[in-house]
């Protein structure tokens, strides 16, 4: 993934299919089209995966949720969301076996009749999808649900144990990219699109862009344009068409971040129901436990949603009948906000966010030529990407059919012998046995290459906070391999240490500076400007949430 290669393939060449979005639908989109041999161009005025499906749950479900309202409503259209999400999940768990592994999730109960609701709606959802290999649910006695989850309150009657999937959503969507990449697509990140050249019936024939770091602008021809810009869509619908209404309609979802001491346990919780009438899920991932999520409606696009103090009051509020202790606000370590891409009928009655269904629609703007991809949601990613690339094979008047169904993503073969060749050579090179897991979990059967590449310099074998399995050279990797460009491309995404520790980014950061400052040949000065942005946008995410006893200390 050579960046300065990727922009002068942008510039020069022409494609059938120009994608505006690299997200998890327009990532999709760019490996289902490149498979099916289209000639394909994927940009995002971010990093790649940098909004809304990265600040996910890490969750791959049908949706319990929609299922329990399906029934209650008698809501066909739920029903067959929950059937699709459910055959999606089975796919994302084969397609990326080291990003993607089945999570045993634990519903606590307090009377005999709530264990066999949840029970009961529980074996329906694992019902609905049709023996794909993961456990059955089932009815834990109070010992066992204290056994599985210490720290869960004591008061509680027995649980429900059930099954989905859990994964690395960020690393999920670059795997998508980069398999996209070995089939032909161009792509590069920070690469805004600024506006659309039409001929002189108003169709869309180019695209006017500028390099973000090169401030330079070119055009990107293509013979099709799609939007999957996610609840950013209406944007770029509406630089197609200014007459078009608005269809998106987003709702902001939290998460929080806190030590595994309140929750020590590898399965994760479903809080069934909140005051507002939501899920919540608590569940471990790497050194701590994260919670969420809320939905409320975000008008405010142009800013970057951020994990809010009241947020942070209403999720212990949520967890503290659930849990023997809850954090304190001050023990909270960190939190992000996404924002969902709700999707509207044409000219309907707005309703409450919550109760919007998260299916997805393939519109077309006739007269511009502009596809969009509106609304869906992470688990049925796939589905969304072949319907979309379904419409523009129609357009261009070819026959390919969709093989995504059966690609492994990048780093999802040879997984055995990557982790005997990680283990083996890490035992060698002194690399502690937590790297060596995280190395696999992280690039699977690349994960021989990333290690080698850290063991040329014997500071790149050394870890970038002892508490973290990260190493230092893996910053080298992401730089040259994965088009990292910005501190957060790496702490946010790469490895996930943002989401997870404010505190503990910072001071990571200042550790990898010099390496960035390296691979990207920056000045002195461009080093300290990119330290400081980065520190006062920590600096923003914790005075927002007030996670610390006076907002004064962090200014």
């Amino acid at each position: 993934m050579n960046r300065t290669n990727n922009l002068q393939l942008l510039a020069n060449e022409e494609f059938d299919l120009c994608i505006i979005g690299a997200g998890a639908s327009g990532a999709g989109v760019a490996l289902d089209a490149a498979s099916r041999g289209l000639k394909v161009a994927l940009i995002d005025k971010n990093d790649f995966c940098a909004e809304t499906s990265s600040r996910s749950t890490k969750l791959i479900h049908g949706g319990v949720r929609y299922l329990e309202q399906a029934f209650k409503k008698l809501d066909l259209a739920q029903l067959k969301q929950v059937k699709h999400g459910l055959h999606e999940r089975r796919t994302l768990l084969k397609n990326a076996p080291h990003l993607a592994k089945p999570l045993a999730l634990i519903t606590p109960v307090f009377s005999w009749w709530e264990g066999l609701y949840y029970f009961i709606g529980l074996k329906m959802y694992n019902h609905f999808a049709r023996h794909d290999g993961l456990p059955k649910p089932a009815w834990l006695s109070k010992r066992n649900t204290l056994e599985r989850i210490p720290g869960i309150a004591a008061n509680i009657h027995s649980s429900v144990l059930y099954y989905d999937g859990t994964f690395n959503d960020s690393r999920f969507c670059l795997a998508m990219v980069q398999k996209a990449g070995e089939y032909g697509t161009a792509m590069a990140n920070y690469v805004e699109l600024v506006d659309f050249n039409k001929n002189e019936k108003g169709k869309i024939v180019s695209a006017r862009c500028t390099d973000l770091f090169g401030h330079t602008e070119f055009e990107i021809k293509a013979k099709q344009f799609l939007n999957c810009t996610g609840p950013y869509a209406d944007h770029v619908r509406l630089m197609a068409e200014q007459s078009e209404e608005l269809r998106m309609r987003p709702a902001k979802g939290v998460h929080i971040s806190f030590s595994t001491e309140f929750v020590k346990s590898q399965d994760a919780l479903l809080i069934p129901e909140t005051k507002d009438g939501r899920v919540v899920f608590v569940k471990p991932l790497k050194n701590e436990v994260i919670a969420g999520t809320t939905d409320t409606a975000y008008h405010n696009l142009e800013e970057e949603p951020v994990l809010e103090e009241e947020e942070v009051e209403y999720l212990l509020e949520t967890l503290e009948p659930f849990l023997q202790e809850i954090p304190k606000k001050t023990e909270i370590k960190a939190g992000f906000a996404g924002i969902r891409p709700l999707l509207a009928p044409k000219r309907a009655n707005r309703k409450e966010t919550k109760s919007l269904l998260r299916d997805h629609e393939v519109e077309y703007l006739e007269r511009a030529g502009l596809l969009s991809l509106l609304g869906g949601k992470w688990t049925t990613y796939r589905v969304m990407a072949q319907d979309a690339v379904d419409r523009v094979c129609e357009l261009l008047g070819k026959q390919e059919t969709c093989q995504t169904a059966d690609i492994l993503l990048y780093g999802g073969d040879n997984l055995k012998g990557a982790e005997i060749e990680v283990n083996l050579l890490g035992e060698e090179w002194g690399i502690s046995e937590d790297t060596r897991a995280h190395l696999v979990e992280t690039y699977g059967g690349m994960a021989p290459q990333v290690l080698k590449l850290c063991a040329e310099k014997e500071e790149w074998k050394t870890k970038i906070l002892g508490e973290y399995p990260y190493l230092m050279g893996e910053v080298v990797y992401a730089i040259r391999f994965e088009m990292v460009m910005k501190f957060r491309d790496f702490l946010s995404r790469r490895v996930r240490l943002e989401i997870l520790n404010w505190e503990r980014a910072e001071k990571a950061m200042e550790r990898i500076a010099p390496i960035f400052q390296k691979e990207l040949n920056w000045t002195e000065e461009e080093r300290l400007e990119a330290q400081t942005e980065y520190k006062a946008l920590l600096e923003h995410f914790i005075n927002s949430a007030h996670i610390v006893e006076n907002k004064n200390e962090i200014a």
